[in-house]
């Protein structure tokens, strides 16, 4: 099995900046794909960043185009989501997701969420 844990939320004003980090660990796997989602109260899980481990460019929510990065570091199996310039509508439970490869069978875990708040 694979696990991934979530860090990094918290309550920021309108305007500044958090930085997500989601770790996966277990043992003879390979990561695909990571993504992060997020969940407002009373609205549905939408994808906000996510990448493919096989090449090319991350592919953005048009809401956080220019504000959100996605990043990974494939020595520690971490992918992170830089968010800059954050509006209180970014305000959401965030989860990481992967696509993962263990062995010859696909496992699609996610992550516990972590709560990021943006004040006006």
């Amino acid at each position: 099995q694979v696990q991934l844990v979530e860090s990094g939320g918290g309550l920021v004003q309108a305007g500044g900046s958090l930085r997500l980090s989601c770790a996966a660990s277990g043992s003879d796997f390979s990561i695909e794909a990571m993504s992060w989602y997020r969940q407002a109260p009373g609205k549905q899980r939408e994808l906000v960043a996510s990448f493919i481990t096989s090449g090319g460019t991350p592919n953005y929510a048009d809401s956080v185009k220019g504000r959100f990065t996605i990043s990974r570091d494939n020595a520690q199996n971490t992918v992170y989501l830089q968010m800059n310039s954050l509006k209180p509508e970014d305000t959401a439970v965030y989860y990481c997701h992967a696509r993962v490869r263990i062995r010859n069978y696909f496992t699609e875990p996610w992550g516990q969420g972590t709560q990021v708040s943006v004040s006006s």
